[in-house]
């Protein structure tokens, strides 16, 4: 079997293992953090974390899938291992700037949804006043 292929195999196998990996992970940490978003809408959070995995594995695996290809012919061992860990590198890179992205957009929806319910009026109103007629010149 031809080297490359060989890289080819082994990088798929390992990318698409971290993929699964990180979008379990998201998922299942995710979905608490939605529901405390959604102020406790279970089924909305459950929708919305799907969704969310579902985009995750796509924009993942169709990067990993572009990826794939190398221009070099790898005649050694060594030379497997390079290519291996600078595309495995790479997609770490990704997954995890796909996983801050996440964190960092829920973290804003999650802060102006508590800043919404703290919102409470400095002073109690007392009476209605009606509006006045501006002066005019």
């Amino acid at each position: 079997m031809d080297r490359t292929v060989i890289a080819y195999v082994v990088y798929l196998a390992v990318s698409i293992a971290l993929t699964v990996w990180v979008a379990r992970t998201l998922s299942r940490n995710g979905r608490i953090f939605l529901a405390d978003v959604l102020r406790g809408d279970e089924k909305l959070a459950d929708a919305v974390n799907h969704l969310l995995v579902v985009g995750f594995y796509l924009v993942n695996l169709g990067f990993v899938a572009l990826y794939l290809s190398g221009d070099d012919a790898l005649a050694n061992t060594r030379e497997i291992f390079e290519a291996l860990s600078t595309k495995l590198g790479v997609v770490l890179l990704v997954l995890g700037a796909m996983h801050l992205g996440n964190v960092y957009v829920l973290s804003r929806i999650r802060r102006r949804g508590m800043l919404e319910r703290e919102q409470v009026p400095p002073v109690a109103p007392r009476a209605w006043v009606a509006p006045t007629k501006p002066a005019q010149a």
